[in-house]
């Protein structure tokens, strides 16, 4: 590379002033990710380092309508109750074994992933954890490490398992434009490129937990024995919430009177009130603002004692018997359930107080748990963060319905929406139609998967409405704001001049595996840091470009990238990891114990691969 090529102009600094601020950005939080991309994607129009007829070119590119895609085909396999049929047949062919149950789960976990965004993966599985912990008694964190690193590795399968892979083909035909004269045009990977890399991931991952993991989780215990059956004597367990319902009628002399619902529940002693009955109209999870009058009902729920406490203190006439709640608290109707934030969430840094959940969905906030820390006092008021378990009352069905924003998962095995399971084998049909039309290379896979969200809903798996609610708009929107800045990187030469003064810095003679190496833990090291969007986005030019320099294969360096962008196991920063902590009870130190030996092996297993492959 000469002196000039290495020259570095206004429009390179202009580019990596924006990597800087991207990092600097999603390292702190201050602001949203989504408008730090959206800033981003500004910033490079304003500067013209991006023409304006391509600055908006990622919402319409293949990887957004791919990962469109897999968010809705997943959804119409769960609609119709394809996991709880897979929770079944796993606890069947387990035959009561526990280490056969774990690794059937897992390595299930991990094929599914292969074809699904990981983090609707990790929510789908979830319940089935749940499902399949109530069941056999195991403590729910001895399931959900493993199935979140199986996930997490099983998406390397398929070129449509994980944003950075479905990213990674547009990224290459990009950087045509901007190739060396002599160089070999990049060829987009086809559909299952990467299975023999996948494999051996799962493989390795698998194997970690059969003979090292497993033993390391039951040894620290990370849950402290809590079981998720979610029964009452569960969530008196954990959360200190027991007791019965009990109704309480509001007479005329009750202090009450003309009080806010959510003044009563500020009132010393008070117990859990969960519904209310005024005139005509009953409803569970009454609004904060709702107003109590002489004859209305409460719905209570608390200690015997408590409840008659606070029923003699403020002249309410106690009753054990449920005559006016008795349909609205069946257990078949409502009941009390665990949800974990996700950190794509909107309610992040918002309180139930600013939310309205119980006006917005009719769900009650009874409890908070956050690193192990119970919040139950003062609740209403409490900031969410990403990987706190919330605990909820509501009727099932408006349950299902909060859920289906994506603003929390929902980690009880409930009834939920409206399920179709005789749409199972159409369902199916469609998807491995889908998946044949994907193997060929006529046909780009962004089309292939729109087909089989076409057949899905024509064929009534999933309403439109359905198929809308099921993707995550803020990953999609990050992931097409970002993209100008991969192709800026590109475009720019800013990868190039990075790539060469990295190899002109190097001793002569550097094996190439070497590069690799450093060029997979430096990607590690920028997805905890701004996601393995980003890393993707700003690594794989400069990984090309530092393959064109050191003499190797552009696409296995750009491969290497793309397959280490996801290997994060150690923190939150990853979506699937941030799922699991709440629910299985898991501390930062139980993370890194665990993952870090993992991701070695993750880095391992990825060199030695892709050197043979390329």
């Amino acid at each position: 590379m000469n002196d000039t090529a290495l020259m570095l102009t206004t429009d390179m600094k202009l580019v990596l002033g924006l990597v800087g601020f991207t990092m600097v950005m999603f390292l702190f939080e201050r602001i949203r990710a989504d408008v730090v991309a959206l800033v981003v994607l500004v910033l490079l129009g304003l500067t013209g380092v991006v023409a304006p007829e391509d600055l908006f070119g990622g919402f319409s590119g293949n990887a957004v309508m791919s990962v469109i895609a897999t968010m809705i085909l997943g959804a119409g396999l769960d609609r119709t109750g394809a996991l709880n049929r897979l929770a079944g047949w796993l606890l069947r062919r387990a035959h009561g074994i526990e280490s056969r149950l774990l690794l059937f789960t897992s390595a299930v976990a991990g094929l599914n992933s292969s074809f699904m965004q990981n983090p609707s993966v990790m929510a789908l599985y979830l319940p089935v954890a749940s499902r399949l912990s109530s069941r056999t008694g195991l403590p729910l964190s001895r399931f959900l490490l493993p199935l979140a690193i199986a996930i997490v590795m099983g998406g390397s399968l398929t070129m449509v398992g994980t944003s950075p892979l479905i990213l990674l083909n547009d990224l290459l035909v990009s950087s045509n434009a901007n190739l060396p004269s002599g160089a070999a045009t990049l060829e987009p990977l086809h559909m299952f490129a990467p299975m023999p890399i996948g494999l051996a991931l799962l493989g390795a991952g698998l194997l970690y937990f059969r003979f090292f993991g497993d033993k390391q989780l039951e040894r620290y215990d990370v849950d402290r024995g809590v079981t998720p059956a979610r029964t009452q004597s569960y969530f008196a367990q954990a959360y200190g919430i027991e007791g019965d319902v009990y109704e309480l009628t509001v007479s005329a002399d009750s202090p009450l009177v003309g009080m806010s619902l959510g003044e009563a529940e500020a009132l010393r002693n008070a117990p859990l009130l969960l519904a209310l009955k005024t005139g005509n109209e009953s409803r569970l999870a009454p609004p904060a603002d709702a107003r109590i009058w002489v004859g209305s009902v409460l719905g209570a729920m608390g200690g015997k004692q408590q409840v008659a406490d606070f029923a003699q203190n403020n002249f309410l006439r106690m009753s054990t018997r449920l005559r006016t709640f008795g349909d609205l608290f069946n257990p078949s109707r409502a009941g009390i359930a665990e949800a974990v934030v996700p950190p794509t969430s909107q309610y992040l840094g918002k309180s139930q107080a600013e939310l309205q959940l119980r006006k917005q969905y009719g769900i009650s906030l009874l409890a908070v748990n956050r690193d192990k820390t119970v919040h139950r006092e003062n609740v209403r008021q409490l900031a969410l963060r990403a990987g706190d378990m919330l605990v909820l009352h509501g009727i099932w069905t408006d349950l299902a319905q909060a859920a289906e924003n994506k603003d929390f998962v929902v980690v009880t095995d409930y009834p939920k929406g409206e399920q179709r399971p005789h749409k199972f084998k159409l369902a199916l049909s469609i998807f491995v139609v889908t998946m044949l039309l994907a193997l060929s290379t006529r046909i780009p896979v962004s089309i292939a998967l729109m087909t089989g969200v076409a057949g899905m809903l024509v064929a009534g798996v999933l309403h439109i409405d359905e198929a809308y609610a099921a993707i995550n708009w803020k990953t999609v929107f990050v992931m097409a704001c970002l993209i100008p800045l991969g192709w800026a990187m590109d475009s720019s030469g800013a990868a190039a001049w990075i790539a060469g003064h990295t190899i002109e810095r190097l001793p002569e003679g550097v094996p190439l595996v070497l590069l690799e190496i450093a060029l997979g833990l430096l990607t590690t090291i920028f997805s905890l840091v701004i996601g393995h969007v980003g890393a993707t986005i700003v690594m794989v030019p400069m990984g090309i470009n530092l393959a064109l320099a050191a003499g190797g294969n552009p696409t296995g360096f750009a491969l290497m990238v793309a397959l280490s962008a996801s290997n994060n196991f150690m923190t939150a920063s990853n979506p699937v990891m941030s799922m699991i902590t709440g629910p299985g009870g898991y501390q930062s130190k139980d993370l890194w114990r665990l993952g870090a030996p993992v991701s070695l092996i993750y880095l391992i297993v990825v060199v030695i691969a892709v050197n043979i492959m390329f």
